[in-house]
Parts: C-alpha cells; structure tokens; sequence
C-alpha cells in the first residue's frame, strides 16, 4: 500500500506510527458511507505534503484522476492557513475569513475534497492531547470558527456535533467539565423513563407490518 510506503518510519506527537492517522481518516470516512475514491484519498492526503516519496502524478497512476484531484484540492485547502499566518499584513480574523471562502470554492468544484478534510480534522482533534496547550486553543478555535460551521452546511450533525464538543473541552475546559458532568447526572436521574421509552418504541417498531417485511434491526440509543 502506498501510504504505509510513504508514511514509513514517521511517527505522530503521541509517539504512535504516523499511519495510524491516515487510516483513522479512511475510516471515518468509510462510516459515512463515502465511494472507496474517497476512502483513498483519505489514506493518501498526507503522502504528498508530508513526504517525498509521493508526487501527485504517482496518485494519479495508481488510483485514478479522481483520488489525485482529491488529495490534491486537500493539500490545498491544508495549506491555506500555513501560508496565510506567515503574512505579518493578515489578522487572525483574516486568515480565518480567507480560508473558509477558499475552502467554499474548493467545494464548489469537488464537495469530497471538504469531507476528506472534516475528517482529518476530527481525527485531528480526537487527538489533541498529544499538542502543546497553546496550539491546542488555537486548533480548536479554528475548528469552532471553520469546520464545526462547514460540516454543519453539509448536513453532517453527527461529525459537527463532534467536532464542537472536542473544540469545547479546550477552549472552555470548565464548563465543559461542568456540562458532562450534569449530562451524567440528568441520564441517571432520568435512565428509568429512557428504558420505558426505549422499550416503548421498540415494539412500536416491531408491531409495524411494514418494518416487518423489511425485516430491519433496530436499536434505539439515548443521545446526550
């Protein structure tokens, strides 16, 4: 495989092998159903920027001009807030405002170029604890300020909901502390009513001739 060639011998800030990010990134994106272009691109988005043993025609020849344009318009997008902070005439309002229409008008042209980039991003901040404290605030600021509002624009709650929980717990550790901690309360206060109501819908579903046919299986899970 050509990301775990090219990704050889890295490893991350935890101290775990470098590869184990990328194919977190596929992964994400094989839960979200995404087409296997996409899942590549998702394992192959570091091998040009980070390495050099990967070049975007060697993409292109192996998997497609589908995976290369992917990878490519990530890099990209990557690469935006780098440059722009290397400005001394840009603000970080600045940078902010710039990269989100850059990143639009990437997804204009190829939508998977965004959702490749949201899922290095949640991975990312999955991750964060293993950052220095003043790049954690800083990451997760930008990931309140540009990704959390992208993923909502896409539609995808669960990856937004995620990514602003993450961002929370760095940006106000406090209250974040606090707010888990009411959510547990809330859910044993409450876990009784849950399993009735579970129980409740369930067999509504079950008692349903038309879910039947489909012969579906349902779980019903509380969500905090």
């Amino acid at each position: 495989m050509l990301a775990f060639e090219a990704h050889d011998s890295q490893k991350r800030r935890s101290g775990e092998p470098f590869i184990i990010h990328p194919f977190e990134v596929a992964r994400i994106l094989g839960e979200l159903k995404l087409d296997w272009e996409s899942i590549a691109a998702g394992l192959l988005h570091d091998t040009v920027e980070d390495t050099n043993v990967v070049t975007f025609e060697k993409i292109e020849e192996e998997f497609g001009a589908t995976v290369r344009h992917i990878v490519e318009g990530e890099t990209k997008v990557s690469k935006l807030g780098k440059l722009k902070r290397k400005n001394e005439n840009y603000t970080v309002q600045d940078v902010k405002a710039e990269d989100l229409r850059q990143m639009f008008l990437s997804m204009t042209e190829e939508v998977r170029v965004i959702i490749v980039k949201l899922a290095d991003r949640l991975h990312n901040m999955r991750t964060l604890s293993h950052m220095p404290p003043h790049k954690q605030t800083s990451i997760a600021l930008e990931t309140l300020q540009i990704f959390a509002p992208l993923a909502k624009l896409l539609g995808m709650r669960q990856i937004k909901s995620e990514l602003e929980n993450l961002s929370f717990m760095y940006t106000n550790a406090e209250d974040s502390a606090k707010a888990k901690r009411r959510v547990a309360d809330l859910y044993k206060e409450h876990e009784k009513e849950l399993l009735e109501a579970n129980n409740i819908l369930l067999k509504k579903i079950q008692d349903d001739q038309f879910l039947d046919l489909l012969t579906v299986k349902t779980e019903v899970h509380a969500v905090c």
